[in-house]
């Protein structure tokens, strides 16, 4: 296992990533480059590993081999290593994550669950974390429910402050693991609404979803996966109208 720092070049590398859970092979030799302003999703079948891909790029969970670079920071596996904590926590800092469950602390107001990174992982005095809480509550447009719990705030309205929160930590890079599959369906569009002006602000994002319009939309890149691995990537109008592999269409031609 090493760690190092790499040049400016692509903000996500991906080379041989492999995860294996117990002998089931979930990941097979994934690689992958992201450029800087970039929106990447991934699509496929429950099951395919995009959402461990996603997982393993964070090390929420660790690959069983590979080597993932984010924003200059590097982290090459062997099998059989354990990345040292500080290597794992400098790729932590670089991403932002928001994940199908909002997970908000149901004791902390909105407000208050967007600065806890901010407090207890930058330890950002709180007079200092509010006014930058309160800019990104303003951002996805709820900065008047900054004083409400989530018990109060419906499905998107929470998705909403799950995004504030990543990204209050200003991370170079936003995941996004099936960010609207908890919601109903009344309440997906305010949740996509952020994101598409999150990519035409130029934000990194690495995308999992189901929603293939906003992916024909949005996406500057596509990829399916299947099985585990990368089966085809390209522009959304070349995967959604003439897409090369015969999984790949039979998938669409399933889900379309």
């Amino acid at each position: 296992m090493s760690a190092e720092t790499t040049g400016p070049e692509a903000i996500v590398q991906v080379a041989h990533l492999h995860k294996w859970f117990g002998l089931l092979h979930v990941l097979r030799d994934i690689s992958l480059t992201v450029q800087p302003r970039e929106v990447v999703v991934l699509i496929g079948r429950s099951g395919s590993g995009k959402s461990t891909f996603l997982r393993c790029l964070n090390f929420l969970e660790q690959p069983s081999a590979g080597t993932i670079t984010v924003a200059g920071n590097r982290l090459h596996l062997e099998p059989g290593d354990r990345p040292a904590r500080a290597h794992v926590a400098a790729l932590r800092l670089c991403t932002g994550m928001v994940f199908q469950e909002f997970n908000l602390f149901p004791h902390m107001t909105a407000l208050e669950n967007v600065i806890e990174g901010l407090v207890t992982v930058k330890k950002l005095a709180k007079t200092a974390a509010v006014p930058i809480g309160e800019r990104y509550l303003a951002k996805v447009g709820l900065l008047d429910k900054k004083d409400v719990h989530p018990i109060r705030l419906s499905g998107g309205q929470k998705q909403r402050v799950a995004i504030a929160r990543a990204l209050a930590m200003e991370p170079q890079v936003m995941l996004f693991d099936e960010p609207t599959s908890a919601l109903d369906p009344e309440l997906i569009g305010e949740v996509l609404e952020v994101m598409k002006q999150l990519a035409r602000e130029g934000t990194t994002m690495l995308v999992v979803t189901h929603e293939m319009q906003f992916a024909r939309e949005v996406a500057d890149r596509v990829i399916y996966m299947e099985a585990g691995a990368i089966v085809e990537q390209g522009e959304p109008d070349v995967i959604f109208t003439r897409p090369a592999d015969p999984r790949t269409r039979q998938f669409l031609e399933r889900i379309i």
